[in-house]
């Protein structure tokens, strides 16, 4: 079978890891929009000084996510076409890491912003608290136990011995990547 060389390993995990940043990014995208028009609607008013707060908290770590999350596309464009693909690939991971970090916080904060402003604020710290539980759950619990996991895809197989990570992995169509 053809075996994938290193620099295409690479523009494969740069290719990949765009994929799941457009998918945050639009979650991302949508939450800010919607933080950013809150202040202006007719029943903002009415919320007290730690629902503002709350508030102020989810806007700042919408926009540091969507930041984390889009500064991938950036630091593209500076290393274009200088061969620094694996530079990027570490780099984007980082970000995307740490995007989905701060997406986590903007998700519960709002969360807990609309849930104290209809509910008795224990009832909203313990949804607040669930709904974090959840993310974390779905975004690094079952990701980390089941990394290791192959489950004979030929079309996302791993590296058998690595970390599968966004600098690591085999390639597309059952090949498999060169020991790094």
């Amino acid at each position: 079978m053809d075996r994938e060389t290193e620099k295409e390993r690479w523009q494969r995990n740069f290719s990949d890891l765009l994929q799941e940043l457009r998918v945050a990014q639009t979650g991302v995208q949508i939450l800010f929009a919607f933080l950013l028009t809150l202040p202006f609607s007719s029943g903002f008013p009415d919320t007290n000084g730690f629902q503002r707060d709350v508030y102020v908290v989810a806007l700042l770590a919408a926009a540091a996510a969507a930041a984390l999350i889009i500064s991938p596309v950036a630091f593209h464009r500076v290393l274009f076409r200088r061969g620094r693909k694996p530079e990027l690939v570490r780099f984007a991971h980082r970000m995307a890491s740490g995007g989905l970090s701060l997406m986590l916080v903007a998700m519960v904060s709002s969360v807990l912003l609309v849930t104290d402003f209809i509910l008795p604020r224990p009832v909203a710290f313990v949804l607040s608290g669930l709904t974090g539980v959840w993310f974390l759950i779905f975004w690094a619990a079952l990701p980390f136990v089941h990394r290791g996991w192959l489950d004979g895809d030929e079309e996302d197989d791993e590296d058998e011995g690595g970390d599968g990570g966004a600098d690591g992995g085999a390639g597309r169509g059952g090949r498999s990547a060169p020991a790094t």
